[in-house]
């Protein structure tokens, strides 16, 4: 499992730094991690404050929005 969670981290963290294209499979990594931090967050009161970084943030406005056009 831990495994399969630092795919979608790495996955993520090379879109990030352009070290692969950001396409659907970098979305449904960020989907996957965003469902997966709210499970963490229905959890516990604790990780109510995680959250994602600005580029991560940024990274998801960037799918609303394609999304949307």
């Amino acid at each position: 499992m831990i495994e399969m969670d630092s795919n979608h981290c790495q996955i993520v963290e090379k879109s990030l730094t352009g070290k692969r294209a950001v396409d659907e499979q970098t979305f449904a990594s960020l989907t996957i991690l965003t469902e997966r931090l709210q499970r963490l967050k229905n959890m516990d009161k604790i990780f109510s404050s995680i959250t994602f970084s600005p580029d991560v943030r940024e990274l998801k406005a960037q799918k609303n929005a394609v999304a949307v056009s």
